[in-house]
């Protein structure tokens, strides 16, 4: 679910809001998408894959965290290196490598991918 749009990162590009599959970003103040419809996000984390600025955490959970969970804190997925954390896997952006096959944070749920085993194996 959609937690966290970091206003200091986010570089007004809109990429989230045109990613999105049901349209939960609404375009706000200066530019900076606001969460308008939380609560018909799909944990598909597009928008976080997708933004350049590594501006928005996606916690990998099914409904809102409660108001007082960390993963709502910016300052918290800042200093844990949670956000923009999926994009970072992925390899996606500059200088960056893939590592798509590697778990995020135990912390978080994110199990590490491992490939099945070949038949016969």
């Amino acid at each position: 679910m959609i937690e966290v749009v970091s206003a200091s990162r986010c570089v007004t590009c809109d990429v989230c809001i045109a990613v999105c599959p049901t349209n939960v970003f609404d375009r706000g103040a200066g530019g900076v998408p606001v969460i308008a419809r939380q609560n018909d996000c799909q944990t598909c984390f597009m928008c976080e894959a997708h933004c350049p600025a590594d501006a928005l955490f996606v916690a990998p959970l099914t409904h809102p965290a409660p108001p007082d969970s960390p993963l709502r804190d910016e300052d918290h997925v800042t200093d844990t290196g949670l956000l923009g954390s999926y994009r970072k896997e992925l390899g996606w952006g500059r200088g960056r490598k893939s590592g798509a096959r590697t778990a995020v944070g135990p912390e978080l749920g994110r199990a590490r991918i491992t490939p099945a085993p070949a038949q016969g194996e």
